[in-house]
């Protein structure tokens, strides 16, 4: 029951991980190490399948294994983020939500310089 369980948890947290891939507001990072995390606790072909994803998967398994981020990934991470919020805050009109995604892209971007940069 247990390993169903977090098998459950590791699909809705990669799940959740792929769209914020598309949404701004939604990490994405924490997601997948959460369903790395997950797997790992019910299924290791399921962790294994995560951490050797083509997409996504030497970045998590470098951030999971707590060595760091190239800088490359840094900079497309950062400029993905530029991109997909300057394109929300062109639809929206509200000011509030407009200061709201400026708050997100600042601390978002100065939490991903502050990751310790590997080769």
């Amino acid at each position: 029951m247990k390993k169903s369980i977090f098998i459950c948890f590791g699909t809705i947290t990669l799940i959740l991980g792929v769209i914020g891939v598309f949404l701004p507001l939604l990490p994405t990072t924490p997601f997948l190490l959460l369903s790395a995390y997950f797997y790992g606790k019910s299924s290791e072909k399921m962790q294994q399948w995560v951490l050797s994803n083509k997409i996504f998967g030497k970045y998590i398994k470098d951030y999971h294994e707590k060595k760091g981020i190239t800088m490359k990934n840094k900079i497309i991470s950062i400029l993905f983020l530029i991109v997909s919020i300057s394109f929300s805050m062109y639809k929206m009109q509200n000011l509030h939500l407009r200061i709201f995604l400026t708050v997100i892209l600042i601390v978002v971007s100065v939490h991903i310089l502050k990751i310790k940069t590997v080769e």
